[in-house]
């Protein structure tokens, strides 16, 4: 560890998961950096330092989450300030990675967005990214910057031991989840389902099969994210008609745009459990949601970093 116990590490935040970055550094015990980010009348945004980074490791904690290009600039233009002021490692600690989903061309003349992102925080001056649960693994490969690709699974299983479940299947909501849905069945130990669905269009998901034995079970849908909850909540809703006990819901990014709320809240889903990578506000908050925090894996996998110490060791010792 380099001059005593992170004596040149400091941690500073944008906007977009004021309460998140407060967590983490209480956890590692050092004050948030002093800087401020507001916006001019015309909507450009404006970054304040108000302490030096000269020679210091800096953390940028900065979800990119909606408002999503707001967020996004407020990152860019901060990594560019801690760059100009001659910071040493610049590293940009994004829970939820914003554009993910534009990883691929689907149809002739599509934008990969998920690559442009990922070049404008490189242009901006970051060394490094720290994220949680790429929409797409492949998308690390997008950077030209090391990143540390933190997974939210081992979160909720340890959360899903605790209630001690009986006759439980994980179920994947798509083809698209199964190899999540294997990642979180293997620690609890339990058999895997999928939810065959066709999508007409955009937001819109149509139930038409369960791909194994769920009658009479306990199910867990889990996803990497829920966004206006169509698919998890058909899912839900076609799971207790064909049979299942009980259904719960989670996962790592939890967007809730749209309708997603009343969907959640009118659906067959018991518990529907996320983590707070992005921010929940008050009026998203109802009894079937449960959030827990990453705090804890991020200022330890920052910690880490700062001590040039191993991340994939985290998760070893789970």
């Amino acid at each position: 560890m380099r001059n005593g116990a992170f004596g040149d590490f400091k941690v500073f935040t944008g906007n977009s998961n004021l309460e998140l970055a407060e967590e983490i550094s209480t956890i590692i015990g050092k004050p948030l950096g002093k800087s401020t980010v507001t916006k001019f009348s015309d909507g450009e945004i404006s970054v304040s330092l108000w302490e030096t980074v000269r020679g210091v490791d800096t953390y940028i904690v900065q979800s990119t989450s909606d408002p999503v290009n707001d967020n996004l600039m407020e990152l860019l233009i901060m990594i560019d300030a801690m760059k100009r002021a001659s910071a040493g490692r610049i590293n940009a600690v994004i829970p939820y990675y914003g554009y993910a989903r534009q990883d691929r061309k689907a149809k002739a003349r599509d934008p990969i967005t998920a690559k442009l992102v990922a070049d404008l925080i490189s242009a901006a001056g970051a060394d490094r990214v720290v994220t949680m649960d790429l929409h797409a693994s492949q998308i690390q490969g997008y950077f030209d910057i090391p990143v540390d690709h933190l997974l939210g699974m081992p979160i909720l299983v340890k959360y899903f031991k605790k209630k001690k479940l009986n006759d439980l299947v994980v179920v994947s909501p798509d083809h698209g989840s199964v190899v999540r849905a294997r990642n979180m069945a293997q620690p609890l130990d339990a058999p895997i389902a999928i939810v065959d669905k066709r999508r007409p269009k955009a937001n819109v998901s149509e139930i038409m099969n369960i791909i194994g034995d769920i009658e009479g079970k306990n199910c867990i849908l889990v996803d990497d994210m829920i966004d206006t909850a169509g698919t998890i909540c058909n899912a839900a809703n076609a799971l207790v008609d064909m049979g299942a006990t009980e259904v719960y819901a989670c996962a790592t990014h939890g967007i809730l745009s749209g309708p997603a709320v009343e969907r959640i809240r009118e659906s067959a889903i018991k518990e529907m459990v996320l983590l707070n990578t992005v921010p929940l506000p008050p009026e998203k908050q109802i009894d079937k949601i449960k959030t827990l925090s990453v705090a804890p894996l991020f200022a330890r996998a920052m910690t880490n970093i700062f001590t040039n110490d191993s991340i994939s060791k985290i998760f070893d010792n789970r």
